[in-house]
């Protein structure tokens, strides 16, 4: 292989050269520049790269390389990079693929392609993918890697590293073991241990006295964020996954939860925005793609939208006797919004890692409320004054009480949506700001007006 980039500089023109080479169809540069890329690097490059060239570039790569990159690809880019390779390469790939990959590609391309796909595995490998395939969207079953090594506790040291040596585990899938599962009849899980305890003990050691038997598990249909989460805050190297027997199907590895965790995290970023998850990089994405990803959060905004208008329209007589209400309209809104905004935000992530559970709802909502109020005793000042100096103390006065009161309702209503939402068994970030956006914005206008109508008779 040739020498690989040092630092990313080099990396980067590298890369440059590589786009230089393709736009002349100049192949075989573009194939040389590629293999001076690792797999990571490749991936990030194919992922860079517009939806029309992606099979020339995966085409490019040398076969090891390909499988790689393609293992480490988000299903809906596996799909869309099917769609421009040959079918004898796709089917070397899928078959190369752990079972759990292989699921979740077949979850995404059209039905009569899955069925393509599967025909072409051998028997073993399709009942490994079937298997995947019966356990729930979401689940744990979904995403874990497959059992490469087992042990038995009456094993000692020396035959356990022979069954790992003979085990024909490819080097890449090796280097990321880190525990393996010792198991009895009927592949009931007894234990785990260690890698690196079991290379550094005594070769007559018994596999049973090495093992720790007060393990953690989890189950197959178990939520995978749930457990990707439990094993990040646990520190452990790995979660054997066991089914409803007690025998061990498969294991989420470090590697699986910190993928997991990365995809909820795009997920309720994009949903906090008013967008639906890409689920591939951006310059890989057809544009199509990302006009539906954000259109359809626009309608239910701008349909939200009209209650305010409405709302305008009912005070539109206080607007005609008193214009200068409207030029705080837009201010007051906004900060309603963001305020409301923030307080999702913060619950959100706090049910996300388990600080907070929807029974903790009550003393979320205190806690928002006093943080409200603070917030808007200290913007209210400050609009009190603005407004007092620029227009009249008795229009800094309503301006002044009614951001306090917004930023209280805001805090309150943007603390409760999240957990309604977990009752509601509905994603917090979806749910949330587009309702936030829309109540904030409508009750924030009826407190102003009522607020004016009492303080200034309109």
């Amino acid at each position: 292989m040739a020498q690989q980039p040092a630092d990313p500089s080099s990396r980067h023109l590298l890369e440059a050269q590589i786009r230089v080479d393709l736009r002349q169809d100049d192949l075989e540069a573009a194939r040389r520049g590629l293999r001076q890329l690792t797999p990571s690097q490749a991936g990030r490059f194919l992922g860079r790269t517009e939806p029309g060239g992606q099979a020339v570039v995966f085409r490019l790569l040398e076969r090891s390389t390909a499988v790689d990159v393609f293992a480490a690809l988000e299903p809906r880019q596996q799909s869309q990079l099917v769609n421009g390779l040959q079918d004898e390469d796709v089917q070397v790939i899928f078959a190369q693929l752990q079972a759990s990959g292989q699921a979740r590609l077949l979850d995404e391309v059209p039905a009569e392609v899955a069925q393509r796909l599967l025909s072409t595995l051998g028997h073993e490998q399709r009942e490994a993918a079937g298997r995947i395939l019966g356990y729930p969207a979401g689940s744990v079953g979904r995403r874990m890697g497959p059992v490469l090594v087992e042990l038995r506790p009456e094993m000692t040291v020396r035959e356990a590293l022979q069954v790992l040596r003979d085990s024909g585990v490819p080097r890449g899938r090796l280097r990321r073991l880190v525990s393996l599962p010792v198991v009895g009849g009927g592949h009931r899980l007894l234990g785990m241990v260690e890698l690196t305890l079991l290379s550094s003990a005594g070769e007559g050691a018994v596999v049973a006295d090495l093992m720790a038997e007060d393990l953690e598990t989890v189950s197959t249909t178990e939520d995978d964020e749930t457990a990707a989460r439990r094993l990040s805050e646990e520190n452990l190297l790995a979660l054997p996954v066991i089914d409803e027997t007690g025998r061990i199907v498969g294991v989420l590895t470090l590697a699986d939860a910190a993928r997991i965790l990365a995809e909820e995290e795009t997920e309720d970023a994009a949903r906090s925005g008013g967008s639906e998850p890409l689920a591939q990089p951006y310059l890989s994405t057809p544009v199509r793609n990302l006009v539906r990803s954000r259109v359809v959060w626009l309608l239910v905004l701008a349909v939200g939208a009209t209650l305010t208008v409405q709302v305008l329209e009912v005070f539109e007589s206080s607007l005609e006797q008193l214009v200068v209400l409207s030029v705080f309209i837009p201010l007051l809104i906004g900060t309603g919004g963001n305020t409301g905004n923030q307080a999702a935000t913060t619950v959100t992530r706090a049910l996300a890692l388990g600080d907070v559970r929807p029974r903790d709802a009550v003393r979320v909502l205190r806690r928002e409320f006093v943080v409200g109020l603070s917030l808007g005793a200290l913007l209210g000042l400050v609009g009190l004054v603005v407004a007092g100096l620029v227009y009249s103390w008795s229009i800094g006065l309503v301006i002044g009480l009614t951001l306090l009161s917004i930023c209280t309702l805001a805090a309150s209503v943007g603390s409760l949506m999240p957990m309604v939402a977990r009752r509601l068994r509905v994603d917090p970030a979806v749910f949330s700001n587009p309702f936030i956006s829309t109540v904030v914005d409508a009750l924030g206008l009826i407190v102003y007006f009522l607020i004016a109508r009492v303080l200034l008779g309109v």
